[in-house]
C-alpha cells in the first residue's frame, strides 16, 4: 500500500537518528509502529524523550500520547497485532476478535452471493498466516470450526 511504501520513506531518517545518532542496539520498526528494548528505564526514558524533539523538530510529527509504553520485558510487547513474550507469542485479543467478526461477515456475504467462495478461503488462508507466526495452535483450529459451522447456519 502506498501509506505504508511512505511512511518507511519519510521514516527512514528517524531510523538513520535512532541507529546512528542515539546508537540505540534494539530498534525494531515497521511503517509507524516501532519498538525499542533496553533493560535501563531511565535509558528508554531519555531515549523517548530524544526521540519525540527529533519528531517534532525534524519530520514535524508528534507521537499518540496513549501509545507509548514502557514496560517491562516480561509484560510482553505489543506489536502489530501480537504480544511478543519471552518464550513464546499470542495473538493480540483484539485482533483475534476482529478476525473472527470479519471471516463471520465475509461467510454471510457468500451466502448472500455477493462474494465467491474463494475470496473466503482467500481470507482463511491470510488469517492462518498471521496464526503462524504466534503460538495460535487453537485459535487456528477454532477459525477452522468457525468456517464450517458459519457456513451452515
Amino acid at each position: 500500500m502506498t501509506s505504508q511504501l511512505f511512511a518507511n520513506i519519510y521514516l527512514n531518517e528517524l531510523d538513520q537518528f535512532v541507529k546512528h545518532e542515539l546508537k540505540v542496539k534494539y530498534y525494531l520498526r515497521y511503517t509507524d509502529d516501532f519498538v525499542i528494548v533496553h533493560q535501563d528505564e531511565l535509558y528508554l526514558k531519555n531515549t523517548l524523550f530524544c526521540i519525540q524533539k527529533f519528531l517534532e523538530n525534524i519530520l514535524y510529527l508528534t507521537l499518540h500520547p496513549k501509545k507509548v509504553l514502557i514496560r517491562k520485558y516480561s509484560q510482553g510487547i505489543d506489536f502489530l497485532g501480537y504480544v511478543i513474550l519471552p518464550h513464546h507469542t499470542v495473538l493480540r485479543t483484539k485482533t483475534r476478535k476482529r478476525m473472527f467478526t470479519k471471516l463471520k461477515q465475509r461467510i454471510k456475504e457468500h451466502q448472500r452471493g455477493n462474494i465467491s467462495q474463494k475470496t473466503i478461503e482467500h481470507s482463511l488462508q491470510s488469517y492462518l498466516g498471521v496464526l503462524f507466526h504466534a503460538d495460535a495452535y487453537e485459535v487456528s483450529q477454532n477459525l477452522w470450526d468457525g468456517v464450517w459451522r458459519w457456513g451452515n447456519e
